[in-house]
């Protein structure tokens, strides 16, 4: 007599077999290829249209990383010229603020001394014209034989007087002496008692001619005032 029949006549063995190394399977972590040639919703590998929409997304992630590197780098690009334009900033700002406060003192030094020089050229420029017009007014044929020696004395006077005004003159301003100096050198010295014409080591003989030549006249008036003067004594 046969025995009686269970459940687990009823179960097909190959199948749970079967079935078991599928879920097993798809438990897995994919691997290098796995993705690519095993489906894992089917456990099947994939066909020709499932690779191509693979290799079409890979394509495009492909794509947008290039794009985010294109505008990484742009970025990159960008902050290093602001670096570099700020490294200018800080560097330009104080070496051209220092530039401009000097070139400022140098030119108002320069017309403060422009200023100064303008200043004594018109100064001697209308003791000039005076001299002149002074010793244009001397008129020896109006004199008269009572006061032709008075005017002469005057004329003397005004001659010496325009004489040392032009001498005066040719300290300060070398141009008067034939010299022709760098219009745009420094502006002439102010005199300090040196005499143009004769150089630093002049003898004494030499300061002594000279030292006649501008004093003779003043003692030729001086003179003739006092033969003047005891002549009219004398009367």
């Amino acid at each position: 007599m046969s025995s009686p029949l269970d459940d687990s006549d009823f179960v097909d063995r190959d199948f749970l077999a079967s079935q078991s190394a599928t879920s097993a399977a798809a438990t897995l972590p994919p691997g290098p290829g796995v993705s690519a040639t095993v489906t894992p919703s089917t456990g099947r590998p994939p066909n020709r249209e499932e690779l191509e929409a693979r290799l079409t997304e890979r394509h495009q992630q492909l794509a947008e990383l290039k794009r985010r590197q294109e505008a990484i780098e742009r970025e990159r690009v960008a902050l290093e010229e602001a670096r570099r334009r700020q490294a200018e900033f800080e560097t330009g700002r104080p070496e051209i603020t220092q530039q401009l406060t000097r070139g400022i003192e140098l030119l108002e030094q320069a017309e403060f001394r422009a200023r100064r020089e303008a200043e004594q050229l018109a100064k001697s420029l209308t003791g000039l014209r005076e001299a002149l017009s002074q010793v244009q007014a001397l008129r020896g044929e109006a004199w008269t034989p009572e006061t032709w020696q008075t005017e002469l004395t005057r004329a003397l006077t005004t001659i010496e007087n325009a004489r040392m005004e032009w001498n005066s003159a040719r300290l300060k301003w070398p141009l008067l002496s034939g010299q022709t100096g760098d219009p745009d050198g420094p502006p002439a010295p102010e005199t300090t008692g040196a005499v143009i014409g004769l150089p630093p080591g002049a003898s004494l003989g030499q300061w002594f001619k000279l030292g006649f030549a501008l004093t003779w006249p003043v003692a030729a008036v001086g003179l003739l005032a006092a033969g003047l003067l005891m002549a009219v004594l004398l009367r």
